[in-house]
């Protein structure tokens, strides 16, 4: 057990009982330091991730963990600038509450919601003596340079890509969420001891593969004699979503496919017109999202899910709904770079296929191959869920988190 007098503060925009993927993760490891002992402090925004213009309830509480939300939240219809208001706002209340809260010598874990929050809190931690824990869910201003944004450019991303860097070679650790983000990290020249890769994960305990029977949700959806392609969760500006249409393009032909998707995102609207302008709405069923507790059924859904990445956001984001699908044990299409992260691990799994950007016809082809398999499917789910069990399940992260954490900690205070 760890010392109940080291001292762990958990910085991030989203929190328990938010549902939203970081707020999960952030949740789970809090509550895991708490039961080992450590004294946990979360210092969170107010609001909700699929609900922003909603505030959560203040009195809401995690066992062991003292939860300290702060910070506006995003009005309905909002403008751009209000927006951008709102996120200065959310960073400032962050950081002032670390400011209160924290105490010398303290770790303190930062996330990247809102972006570039390590750099935010960077003064903090230097006016205050504390041991900064970069955790990177992705890597910013680059993300926003590859998705076209202004932000990510020219003189203000270059004095952006400055302080980042100077907060990950101030801080203690750096948590990458894949080995070639590690690398890109690296590649900032942040030496090599203060970068490690801790893989995230999902509730694995809870969400496992199904066992024969039709689940209830594909029922209530219609979804009885379909052989569906799934997708679950934000469908956002990171994704690619062409080579898909073009596939169900190719296959509008062939009865008793279906395309699910469950969530929403930036992309959804595009997704929508696209499907009512090729004239596929047959073939395309949208669900909203769905509770925390109904993810473990809605994942056995699908036959088999899609999941994708802007291939120029390869080593600067890595898919985390790629573990739930796993664990669920389902085969995927990922329509990735050939080389990224997710790919390589389903290659070396054999739990599903690659296929590259705007290859639709590809993606087509293995849909046709796959739906009259029954036994590879079958085959490939088991591998996908074996691929969990190696070492990339809940326990074995959380574990590495706090082996983590303790190689940093200064002595118990007394």
């Amino acid at each position: 057990m760890a010392s109940k007098q080291r001292r762990v503060l958990l910085v991030n925009r989203y929190f328990h009982p938010d549902t939203s993927a970081t707020s999960q993760i952030a949740s789970d490891l809090a509550a895991f330091l708490a039961g080992q002992g450590w004294e946990v402090v979360a210092i969170t925004g107010a609001g909700r991730y699929d609900e922003p213009t909603c505030r959560l309830d203040p009195e809401a509480v995690l066992p062991g963990v003292a939860i300290h939300r702060v910070g506006p939240v995003t009005e309905a219809s909002s403008s751009l600038f209000r927006r951008a208001g709102v996120a200065l706002a959310v960073h400032a209340a962050l950081a002032f509450e670390v400011w209160r809260r924290a105490r010398a010598g303290d770790i303190v874990v930062v996330k990247t919601d809102p972006p570039l929050l390590g750099v935010s809190l960077l003064p903090v931690v230097l006016a205050r003596r504390l041991r900064q824990v970069n955790w990177l869910q992705d890597v910013y201003p680059e993300v926003a340079a590859e998705l076209g944004l202004k932000a990510g450019k020219g003189l203000l991303g270059g004095i952006l890509r400055r302080l980042r860097n100077a907060s990950l070679r101030h801080a203690v650790m750096n948590v990458a969420v894949g080995e070639r983000m590690k690398a890109k990290i690296t590649g900032f020249g942040v030496p090599a001891a203060q970068v490690t890769a801790i893989s995230n994960w999902c509730d694995d305990c809870s969400i496992v593969p199904a066992g024969g029977e039709p689940s209830r949700l594909r029922r209530d959806w219609g979804l009885q004699d379909k052989f569906v392609i799934g997708y679950s969760g934000n469908l956002g500006r990171a994704h690619e979503i062409d080579t898909l249409i073009g596939a169900a393009r190719l296959l509008r032909d062939e009865p008793g496919i279906a395309f699910l998707f469950i969530g929403n995102g930036y992309l959804t609207p595009y997704l929508k017109r696209a499907v009512a302008e090729h004239r596929l709405g047959a073939m395309f069923y949208f669900q909203p999202y769905q509770d925390a507790g109904a993810l473990p059924q809605s994942l056995t859904v699908p036959d088999i899910h899609w999941l994708s990445l802007n291939s120029h956001l390869e080593g600067l984001i890595v898919p985390s709904k790629f573990y739930g699908i796993a664990a669920a044990g389902k085969p995927m299409i990922a329509v990735m770079a050939p080389d990224g992260e997710i790919s390589s691990l389903i290659r070396r799994y054999d739990c599903g296929a690659v296929v590259v950007p705007g290859d639709s016809a590809g993606f087509a082809a293995t849909v046709r191959q796959w739906r009259g398999r029954p036994d590879l499917l079958a085959e490939k789910g088991r591998y996908a869920r074996a691929l969990i069990e190696s070492g990339l399940d809940r326990r074995s992260s959380l574990h590495a988190w706090q082996k983590l954490l303790l190689s940093v900690a200064g002595p118990p205070k007394s």
